[in-house]
């Protein structure tokens, strides 16, 4: 017999744990709906009870809930009933106290690609070859979506803006 990849209730539990937090925080990103964000978290914890991926190693389990969370996110956009809601509603879930500032509420008001390049990189503190595997694109192009999401940050915040 072959060995199952099926998960016991304390390693969901245990992964839940360890990544709802942040698989909300990236639907509420694209979301901008407590309600909205939190279906996307419990899609994501249902995909991963009916699929049972194999993860190499923990960043390879941290950039499936990413990448699965915000692929569900862009599918739930595409449809025509989504509305917007106040960031506000973000305080609302989890047990941390997010940093919601200006910076913050324009970042989210970047157009898709840059948002979630500039989310993974300032918020969640990957590198820009790690958010290129993460997304499947070239690390070129996400130095330069960094860049431009920077300029656009800039122009929209003024000169005082700080940049690292």
């Amino acid at each position: 017999m072959g060995i199952s990849l099926r998960r016991s209730e304390k390693e969901i539990v245990e992964l839940f744990s360890a990544y709802s937090s942040m698989v909300y925080r990236i639907s509420f990103a694209y979301m901008k709906n407590s309600n909205d964000a939190q279906d996307i978290v419990q899609e994501t914890f249902l995909r991963l009870v009916k699929s049972h991926p194999r993860f190499e190693s923990k960043e390879h389990e941290k950039a499936w809930f990413i990448r699965t969370s915000s692929n569900l996110c862009k599918n739930e956009l595409r449809h025509w009933w989504r509305k917007r809601e106040n960031i506000e509603d973000y305080r609302s879930f989890g047990k941390e106290d997010p940093k919601i500032d200006e910076v913050f509420l324009e970042v989210m008001k970047l157009p898709n690609k840059y948002k979630t390049v500039v989310y993974l990189y300032y918020y969640e503190g990957y590198k820009s070859p790690e958010i290129a595997i993460i997304l499947k694109k070239p690390n070129s192009t996400i130095r330069n979506y960094l860049h431009e999401a920077r300029l656009l940050l800039k122009e929209r915040l003024g000169e005082d803006f700080y940049e690292e």
